[in-house]
């Protein structure tokens, strides 16, 4: 009998340890005077079934790699042709057995060859250290033959010292990477597992005398309006602000006037740290944070989190991102009007926070550590509780805290998410405090605020919230004293989330709630030709989630999707509010720190949906949490009798910004004056039997069955009424949620098959009247539903009248009717948008004369689903039909049948018919955000109960 054994050992794989021979983590600077060279590009890369499939040969001088395939660095393999990437939410996707690791373990050595620029400093002149900014999940690394170490924490720097291995030319760099490793289990967080060296690799040149770490303490004294510098380096040197004329040695404090620091006056002062071998660019933001009266506070004032969770993504590299796709992450966000990110769940690039402290965004800065899949086993062996994993807890977190604490923005620590409580988050929290006083430590998991200074909550529903607001809430008398933030909420899967705004109330009625994260910023849809983006199971993974990781404010495009847009509005920072009629408006300066002089003000008045004057509106600079009522001018003269009109106001950006053009739109508010006039048809013309047909005023209908064939020329298919909406993933909702999931109700009962019970064709007087009683089979529930229609000759009415007959438990879909068209494309409509909106998640809905086309009305979601609804439609004109509803209607129309859109699975699924499906509901029920989450609140519910509603038709010639 033969073993195979190979020289390689791959024991390190399975250490607890956080690894060897990486130097102590420091803050990282982008650059300085000191030479550095990007060892980013292509790379040779073979990949192995497993750890110890190969030796390390492969990191040996002379080493022939000829035959390898290439990879970009950085980058992930999976992404690039070699193997597939796995998605889970928290259930590990290998055998929980800690710390061991799977055999089948993908690994992908890597190698690099370069030379040292000529410019580079005599090999004798200092040292140098080579740095990796991301690799996962564990790599081992060689540089010309010798080995340097290993190490853990995907998301964390290592750097290593390298200068007395370096050469002028022909340096080779090897280094092995396994797929899993002890530190998987710390790395559990709700995201795609993908391997590989995934962010910058970089070879630093360290002169004699260069910096080592360094801490910019930057504090801020809101009563006195001084800042106080002190810059703590382990090389000593000198500290210089030339604007506020600062030359002080290290370590010594200064004590001048400055402008503060804050998310929405982000001033930032250029420094420089002066050692004898270096000098490194200071950006310094001057702001103190503090829990003062059961607040979070920074520079003296209570601040609201308008926050998002920010995974990192791009739908063809993965985590790789680059500096642009970070600066559009952060464009997007404050043009969107959010204030703050939760970096879930791991340190970012490090760039990303550069660009935060630039632009104005509050962080919280959160660990690498996620073990939630331990929650299966009631948190058996959980290594947040086993004193062997302690000394990789404190690694990351001091990785974390070095790494990023002189950033501005960065005003709170996170230990990481979903780690169930133990021993090692204590240890890191102590940690973290001896190191840092300066900012408060989080932790959601922490339920009794033992170790941490914020009372923490994800998806807590909206009386919860109320009642903590309120003071209500149980818990240690620690808890009930600290502030309540929603570290997550409104969980933005398919279409939603809806709620937020009732969120938004609370969170603005009572001062204890600051704010939350809206979980999250971005779809992780990985580009496919196959399905246009995949998700979960789309590449054969034994476990997976599916599109759980799908549940973001923009698609994976970056293109904002509706929750985003109705985001922006809930959390806008001016209220804009009033009486139209009354000829003033009030304005409300929502902001925290920031005046009003940002901002100029413009007036439009409409008429029937279309702009007939505009112009500015004076208003004063209000300061932060001021309001002033504001004088509107004389509305226009020669409105016609019976228009609707209304005042739309916004605020936009007086000047070019940094993150914006002048006249980008902050915030707008909509003050209606007069009302429209329902529209009216006289009933002149009756039903007049013509053989197969019964022809009314321009309608023909089918004598048997009453079902309109005709309105004029243009021809009309299936009228008949509609409760069935493809569900959202709201809708279904998440198998652990405890309240009720109505989109699984619903299809338990039968809604996505009612049949149409044909009872009477009454034709006389002046009315064809249409009999039939809508319902599922297998239940007695049923909806009794009359079609009645007229004419004055021109135009067509048709009134529905709808009465529930059985015992209805759940709230319908939707309620309306649909019907075909063929040869339809442009669409005008007065009413809301221009983008869809629903019952709780119409804020951003904006009430004017729009113009689109069927395929622009869909919403694009990952899985498709029940999208593209515009609410409080007046008319719509479409396919040569105009259609006008007394009420307001819900208005969408699509390529395909709802049956055909609760079917697909991809957007590739979804394969334009030659009929246009309109749908026109005097009902929709609300959506929530059940899909992790709560649903949507009662008064959002579409109860079946007795309901009348009319549209008018008529040719558009």
């Amino acid at each position: 009998m033969t073993f195979r054994t190979t020289s390689a050992s791959a024991d390190y794989v399975e250490d607890v340890s956080p690894g060897s021979g990486a130097l102590p983590p420091r803050a990282w600077y982008a650059s300085s005077d000191a030479r550095s060279l990007s060892l980013n590009g292509s790379w040779r890369f073979r990949l192995s079934a497993a750890a110890d499939a190969e030796d390390d040969s492969f990191a040996a001088e002379g080493y022939d790699a000829g035959d390898w395939a290439e990879v970009t660095v950085p980058g992930h393999w999976v992404l690039q042709g070699h193997g597939a990437p796995v998605y889970t939410n928290h259930l590990y996707p290998f055998p929980v057995d800690p710390p061991r690791v799977p055999t089948e373990n993908p690994t992908g050595d890597h190698l690099r060859v370069f030379d040292l620029p000529e410019d580079w400093p005599d090999l004798a002149e200092g040292g140098a250290l080579l740095r990796f900014d991301g690799v996962e999940s564990c790599a081992r690394v060689w540089l010309n033959g010798t080995e340097i170490g290993e190490f853990k924490g995907s998301r964390l720097p290592h750097e290593f010292a390298v200068g007395g291995l370096l050469k002028t030319v022909g340096n080779i760099l090897a280094v092995r990477v396994h797929q899993w490793s002890a530190g998987s289990y710390l790395e559990d967080q709700d995201q795609w597992w993908l391997p590989g060296i995934f962010r910058d690799v970089t070879l630093l040149h360290r002169p004699a005398g260069s910096a080592l770490d360094f801490f910019v303490h930057a504090s801020y004294d809101h009563v006195t309006g001084e800042g106080t510098l002190r810059v703590d380096s382990d090389v000593d040197g000198r500290v210089t602000v030339p604007a506020l004329d600062i030359d002080v040695a290290t370590g010594e404090p200064v004590t001048v006037p400055v402008e503060p620091w804050s998310a929405e006056t982000p001033r930032l002062y250029d420094g420089e740290l002066v050692t004898p071998g270096e000098r490194v660019p200071l950006r310094i933001g001057f702001r103190t944070v503090a829990l003062e009266d059961g607040l979070i506070k920074v520079n003296g004032r209570a601040v609201l989190f308008k926050g998002v969770n920010r995974h990192e993504w791009h739908p063809e590299r993965g985590r790789a991102l680059d500096l642009e796709t970070m600066r559009e992450d952060v464009l997007l966000m404050k043009r969107h009007n959010v204030n703050a990110v939760r970096t879930s769940h791991y340190p970012p690039h490090p760039a990303f926070l550069e660009l935060c402290d630039e632009y104005g965004l509050w962080v919280i800065d959160e660990c690498d550590l996620e073990t939630h899949g331990f929650v299966e086993q009631d948190w058996r062996d959980n290594p947040v509780d086993d004193d062997r994993w302690t000394p990789a807890l404190l690694d990351r977190a001091a990785r974390m805290v070095e790494r990023d604490k002189n950033h501005p923005s960065v005003v709170i620590w996170s230990l990481g998410n979903e780690a169930g409580t133990g021993r090692g988050l204590t240890a890191m929290a102590e940690w973290i405090r001896g190191r840092d006083a300066s900012r408060l430590v989080h932790y959601e998991g922490d339920v009794d605020c033992r170790d941490t200074d914020v009372y923490s909550r994800m998806y807590a529903f909206h009386e919860e919230v109320e009642r903590i607001g309120r003071g209500l809430d149980g818990g240690t008398l620690k808890r009930r004293r600290l502030p309540l933030i929603l570290c997550e909420y409104g969980h933005a899967m398919g279409n939603g989330p809806g709620g937020i705004a009732d969120y938004q109330r609370l969170f603005e009625a009572h001062e204890r709630l600051q704010g939350g994260f809206i979980w999250e910023w971005i779809d992780h849809g990985i580009k496919d030709d196959r399905y246009g983006y995949a998700y979960g199971g789309d590449f054969g993974e034994e476990l997976h989630d599916g599109n759980f990781v799908c549940d973001g404010l923009l698609f994976p495009d970056r293109t904002p999707s509706p929750g985003l847009v109705e985001f922006k509005k809930v959390i806008e920072p001016v209220a804009i509010s009033g009486d139209g009629a009354d000829g003033t408006v009030r304005i409300a300066n929502k902001q925290d720190f920031a005046d009003l002089s940002a901002l100029a003000f413009t007036w439009a008045f409409q008429v029937d949906g279309e702009t007939i004057e505009s112009g500015s509106l004076p208003v004063p600079a209000l300061a932060a949490g001021e309001s002033a009522e504001v004088k509107l001018p004389a509305p226009p003269e020669g409105v016609p009798g019976g228009a609707e009109t209304q005042w739309t106001v916004r605020a936009v950006l007086a000047e070019d910004t940094a993150w914006a053009p002048q006249g980008h739109v902050v915030a707008w508010g909509r003050l209606p004056v007069a009302a429209r006039a329902l529209p009216s048809v006289a009933a002149t013309e009756g039903p007049v039997p013509d053989g197969a047909l019964i022809t009314l005023g321009p309608a023909s209908f089918d004598a048997r069955t009453g079902a309109l064939r005709t309105i004029g020329s243009v021809e009309v298919t299936g009228l008949r009424l509609d409760v069935w909406r493809a569900p959202t993933d709201n809708d279904e909702g998440a198998p652990w949620q405890s309240d009720v999931r109505h989109g699984e109700l619903w299809r338990k009962l039968g809604l996505h098959r009612m049949r149409h019970r044909l009872d009477a064709v009454e034709s006389g007087g002046d009315a064809l009247t249409v009999r039939t009683r809508v319902a599922p089979a297998g239940w007695e529930v049923g909806l009794s539903t009359v079609y009645r229609w007229t004419s004055d000759g021109n135009r067509l009415r048709l009134t529905v009248s709808v009465t529930p007959e059985g015992d209805w438990t759940v709230p319908l879909p939707r309620l309306g009717v649909r019907f075909g068209l063929s040869g339809a494309d442009a669409v005008t409509w007065f009413g809301g948008g221009p983008g869809e909106a629903y019952p709780d998640t119409r804020a951003a809905s904006q009430v004017g004369r729009w113009r689109s086309t069927v395929d622009g009305m869909q919403t694009p979601y990952v899985r498709p689903q029940e999208n593209g609804a515009r609410a409080d439609v007046r008319w719509a004109e479409l396919g040569g039909l105009r259609i006008e509803g007394d009420p307001e209607f819900w208005f969408s129309a699509r390529r395909w049948t709802n049956e055909q859109l609760d079917a697909a699975r991809h957007r590739t699924d979804l394969v334009p018919g030659g009929t246009v499906w309109v749908n026109l509901d005097h009902g929709q029920h609300g959506i929530g955000s059940q899909s992790c989450g709560p649903g949507p609140l009662p008064r959002y519910y579409l109860n079946a109960a007795p309901a009348e509603f009319s549209f008018v038709f008529s040719e558009v010639r």
